[in-house]
C-alpha cells in the first residue's frame, strides 16, 4: 500500500525558519534565485535519508553548522533541525487518520564520548498514528533510548544499539512487530528525487546499461536505457511514452531495440528518416527531456517524485510538453516540482491541475505566499489527493 503525503514541515534548516506545508497531488514552487526553493526540496530528501539511515551522513557532507538556520534564535532555543511528514492511506474514510514521523537533529553534547564533535546527532524521533481523532505514540527515540509498541499494543523499551547519527526508522526493521514503522519506512524509501540528470559527454545516461528490468529511473539516470527497454519489451505498452515523445519532437520516434546483455536506445528524426541517432549523438536538451519522460512514465510509479529545476538545458519549445508530461504523471504519483521557469509554472497552471505556489523570502527566511503559520491556505482543498 502506498501512503500519500498529507503534510510536511521543516524548521531551522538553512533558510527554512519554520515551514508547514499541506501537499496536493501536484505542487509547483516558483520564485527568484536565492529564495530557498531548493531548500524545500532538500528538506524532503532528508526525510528519505532518515528511512535509509543516511541522514547523519548527508548532513555531515553538507556541514551541520552550515545546515542550521543562520538567523536569530529565541533565547534558550537549541540549535536543532526538525523535520516531519504526515502520511495517510488515500482510501481512509476518516480524513483525520494519519501516521506522522518527526526527526530532530543537532550537535552532540560536548561531554559525549559516543559521537564526534561535529557529527550530526539524532536527538529525537517520534512515530505516531491518529485514528478517530485519537493520537497514539507508536515509537519514540530520545538520544540512545528507544521505545515502541509491540504486537500487544503496549509500549516497551527496545534494546537496539543506536549510534549518534543512526535513525530509529532506518534501524528498527521488524515488519511483523512494528508494521506502522515498516510502512512509513517503505513509503519514504519509495520516494524519488531528480536534480542531477547530467547530459555531458561522460554522463551515465549517455552510455548503454546492463539489460535488467527496471521499474523506475535511478537518481542519476544511469539506467534510462533499461527503463525504456522495460516499457517496450516487458510491459509492451509505450503509448504514453510515444505520445510524449511526439509532442516534444513532432514526427520523431524513440527506437528501443530488444536488448541482449546491454540495453540502449536511439532517436529517428523526420529530417533524417533512415538515420538512427544513438545516445552519444542526442543533444543535451533532447536527452534531458527523455530522462524526465523515463522518470515520470516508468513501469512502476513511485508514490512521490520530486523534481528540482527540470527545465534546465531544455529548449523553450519543450516547456509546454514538459508541463503536460508532469500533469500526466501526477495522475499516478504525487509530484513536487521546484522551478525557476515562470513559463513552466504558467503552463502547468493553465491545465487546471495541481497548485502553483510563489516562494518568497523575508528577513532571510523562506516563505510561501498565502501560507499561514499553522500550515493552511485559504484555497486549500484536499480532494485532489484521493
Amino acid at each position: 500500500m502506498d501512503l500519500i503525503v498529507r503534510g510536511f514541515s521543516a524548521s531551522a534548516y538553512r533558510s527554512l525558519r519554520q515551514i508547514r506545508y499541506p501537499l496536493s497531488r501536484l505542487d509547483v514552487f516558483v520564485g527568484a534565485n536565492g529564495v530557498g526553493k531548493t531548500n524545500l526540496y532538500r528538506a524532503l530528501d532528508l526525510l528519505r535519508c532518515a528511512a535509509d539511515n543516511t541522514l547523519g551522513v548527508r548532513l555531515a557532507h553538507e556541514g551541520l553548522a552550515s545546515s542550521f538556520w543562520a538567523g536569530p534564535r529565541r533565547r534558550g532555543e537549541p540549535a536543532e533541525i526538525a523535520l516531519s511528514v504526515s502520511l495517510a492511506d488515500p482510501k481512509a474514510r476518516d480524513r483525520r487518520s494519519a501516521i506522522d514521523y518527526e526527526v530532530v537533529i543537532g550537535f552532540p553534547p560536548k561531554e559525549a564520548s559516543a559521537a564526534f564533535a561535529e557529527e550530526p546527532q539524532i536527538k529525537r524521533e517520534r512515530l505516531s498514528q491518529t485514528v478517530g481523532g485519537r493520537r497514539v505514540q507508536l515509537a519514540e527515540r530520545t538520544g540512545h533510548s528507544l521505545m515502541a509498541r509491540g504486537e500487544d499494543g503496549r509500549p516497551a523499551p527496545i534494546p537496539l544499539d543506536l549510534l549518534a547519527s543512526e535513525t530509529m526508522i532506518g534501524r528498527l526493521e521488524d515488519p511483523s512487530r512494528y508494521p506502522g514503522l515498516d510502512l512509513v519506512r517503505r513509503t519514504l524509501l519509495g520516494w524519488r528525487f531528480y536534480h542531477d540528470l547530467r547530459t555531458d559527454a561522460d554522463a551515465p545516461m549517455r552510455r548503454p546499461c546492463v539489460a535488467v528490468s527496471c521499474p523506475d529511473l535511478a537518481s542519476d539516470g544511469g539506467n534510462l536505457s533499461a527503463v525504456f527497454a522495460t516499457l517496450t519489451h516487458i510491459r509492451e505498452d509505450t503509448a504514453d511514452l510515444d505520445e510524449t515523445v511526439d509532442a516534444a519532437f513532432p514526427g520523431a520516434r524513440l527506437i528501443v531495440p530488444r536488448p541482449g546483455r546491454m540495453a540502449s536506445f536511439g532517436m529517428i528524426f523526420p529530417e533524417f528518416p533512415s538515420r538512427l541517432f544513438d545516445l552519444s549523438e542526442l543533444s543535451d536538451g533532447t536527452l534531458k527531456f527523455l530522462a524526465l519522460a523515463g522518470a515520470l512514465l516508468a513501469y512502476r510509479s513511485p508514490p512521490f517524485i520530486a523534481l528540482n529545476e527540470p527545465e534546465s538545458s531544455l529548449h523553450p519549445d519543450l516547456i509546454e510538453p514538459l508541463a503536460r508530461l508532469v500533469v500526466r504523471a501526477s495522475a499516478r504519483s504525487q509530484i513536487w516540482l521546484v522551478t525557476h521557469s515562470e513559463r513552466l509554472a504558467a503552463a502547468i497552471a493553465a491545465t487546471g491541475a495541481g497548485r502553483v505556489r510563489r516562494v518568497t523570502k523575508l528577513d532571510g527566511a523562506t516563505g510561501i505566499a498565502g501560507l499561514a503559520p499553522f500550515g493552511a491556505f485559504s484555497d486549500e482543498d484536499d480532494d485532489d489527493l484521493d
